[in-house]
């Protein structure tokens, strides 16, 4: 570990950052619209993003500054369990290739800003709605933390901010330089920002990836000598208990496979994996980027190797999080350890934009619009969302300074136990009518509240609850992800009690979609017309 402030490092970091900043600010004015005063043009950058720009804004939206850092760190702490990263991102395109064409289209129809927006238009409940955009606010906050954890982490490595005796308004003041530079692009550019930084970030992760790849196992004596000492570390000490493994054993398969899989049906239900897809111009810009997004998976899969490479180096610290970072400060020379530290860096502004812009827009139409202001004009909503972005970075903010960095990791597990119960009611809903509105909810509810329970017994060295986000499912004896356990009782909840609602004939709720609404293209002229006219809009048509 170097001593002091790597000069060099910083100088290249803070060049980037600073053409990144630029860079923000001026997107303000690109593919400017007649009319920027409402949520189409700020928060979805007037829905016109074709394939490239899509599938930048979305890879740098899913890969994250938390994903470069965590996910070879969790190699580097525990071997090869920390790959369930990469199946679980290789799940997700064949499951998302089925149902986001479909929501982008009757997003596009309607004018639907967020997937609380579609499930109100859908099931006729701003009851359910409300529970959609609740959970997806609660799940998105602790995930723009980790972000500017993930840039803290770059800081720290850099010497950066001082010792640990440093008054803490100096050894923070990098990180609130970074996040007033953030708050101000986004308030300013809105999703256009975000998705013109993203094809600066993504060039730099994979220039990153590409020569660590190469040139950290070169200097390492190659990949044998980087197992074998990863091999070594994980057997521990002579007689000693293991810390980790190169392949899960036969009593982590099954948490490994449900958390993989969980995972995969959890991503896409984040709001702002939907913000950066209802950006998209046309649904078969979504259906390519189905086929071209698991590129990622593959610089996934080579990134977590990291790990392994930080063991291989003789990487010693106390936080994890750190390892990736020193890695690169110990083995690269200084100004190349700059370019990779700016990609981390730009790497966590890219998703905490578009993070705080899709919980903004969650809260400005589905709380203020729905139940505060009905009566709302698209320039008071647009007002109202770049204010609550901000006020949603500035509690990230203050839940990275005030809180220990484990309290957001695990509030991002719980996380995404939380999102995983919005699946039934959005995906389900766009193939069917069938599910009762007041089953979707109580379904729901009880999902969160298992969720949320079960992942409170969870403890870990550092916290007494919420340590985690496996646990043994009851009846089975196995320990799996919480979050599918949660999903599963939820879907049961919801099928029986939707029986049951629909025989005793409660209110369906009135259904403002029609069949045509999900398979339209841009430009289409729309199916509605050729329906029959008791089909189209008709309650349950669907």
């Amino acid at each position: 570990m170097k001593d002091g402030v790597n000069g060099v490092a910083l100088g290249v970091f803070i060049f980037f950052f600073l053409a990144v900043t630029v860079i923000g600010f001026m997107a303000a004015r690109w593919r400017k619209a007649e009319n920027e005063a409402s949520l189409d043009e700020w928060g979805l950058g007037g829905r016109s993003f074709g394939t490239w720009v899509t599938w930048f804004l979305l890879g740098g939206d899913l890969y994250t500054a938390y994903t470069f850092v965590a996910v070879p760190a969790a190699i580097y702490a525990a071997g090869a369990a920390g790959f369930f990263a990469v199946p679980y991102t290789i799940l997700v395109y064949p499951l998302i290739f089925t149902f986001l064409p479909r929501l982008w289209s009757v997003s596009h129809k309607h004018g639907y800003v967020t997937t609380s927006d579609f499930v109100r238009g859908r099931f006729g409940s701003k009851g359910l709605s409300l529970a959609v955009a609740v959970t997806g606010i609660l799940a998105t906050m602790p995930y723009i933390a980790l972000q500017l954890v993930g840039i803290q982490a770059v800081l720290d490595v850099m010497g950066v901010g001082g010792g640990e005796n440093t008054n803490w308004f100096v050894k923070d003041l990098p990180l609130l330089i970074a996040f007033a530079v953030l708050a101000a692009y986004t308030y300013s550019s809105g999703l256009r920002a975000p998705a013109l930084i993203a094809f600066v970030k993504d060039g730099l992760i994979y220039l990153v990836i590409a020569v660590a790849i190469i040139y950290i196992p070169i200097k390492l004596g190659g990949f044998d000598d980087i197992f074998a000492a990863a091999q070594d570390k994980f057997a521990g000490p002579p007689g000693g208990k293991p810390t980790g493994a190169l392949a899960p054993g036969a009593a982590g398969h099954w948490g490994y496979a449900t958390l993989a899989l969980g995972s995969a049906l959890a991503l896409f239900m984040y709001p702002h994996s939907i913000t950066a897809t209802l950006s998209s111009r046309s649904r078969e810009v979504i259906r390519r980027n189905t086929t071209i997004l698991p590129l990622y998976s593959l610089m996934l899969g080579l990134l977590a190797l990291l790990g392994f490479m930080a063991i291989a180096a003789g990487v010693k610290v106390d936080n994890g999080q750190l390892a990736i970072p020193q890695l690169f400060e110990n083995m690269f020379p200084d100004w190349f350890a700059g370019v990779a530290f700016a990609a981390i860096g730009i790497g966590a502004l890219v998703p905490a934009a578009i993070m705080s812009i899709a919980a903004a827009n969650l809260f400005t139409r589905n709380i203020y619009k729905d139940f505060l202001k009905p009566d709302a004009t698209p320039e008071q909503e647009t007002k109202v969302s770049k204010m609550v972005s901000l006020l949603v970075k500035v509690g990230a903010l203050a839940f990275v300074l005030t809180m220990d960095k484990t309290v957001a990791i695990n509030f991002q597990l719980l996380g995404g136990i939380w999102i995983l119960q919005t699946m039934p009611a959005l995906v389900g809903g766009l193939f069917t009518r069938w599910f009762h509105r007041w089953a979707l909810l109580a379904g729901w509810a009880v999902g969160m509240i298992y969720g949320t329970a079960a992942a409170y017994g969870v403890a870990s060295p550092t916290q007494k609850h919420f340590g985690g986000s496996s646990k043994e499912i009851p009846g089975l004896g196995e320990i799996g992800y919480i979050g599918l356990t949660a999903f599963v009782l939820n879907v049961v909840v919801t099928v029986v009690l939707t029986f049951v609602l629909n025989a005793v004939k409660a209110p369906a709720g009135e259904d403002e979609t029609a069949p045509g609404d999900y398979t339209a293209d841009a430009g289409d002229p729309g199916v509605k017309a050729e329906l029959p006219p008791a089909t189209a809009g008709a309650p349950g048509g669907h």
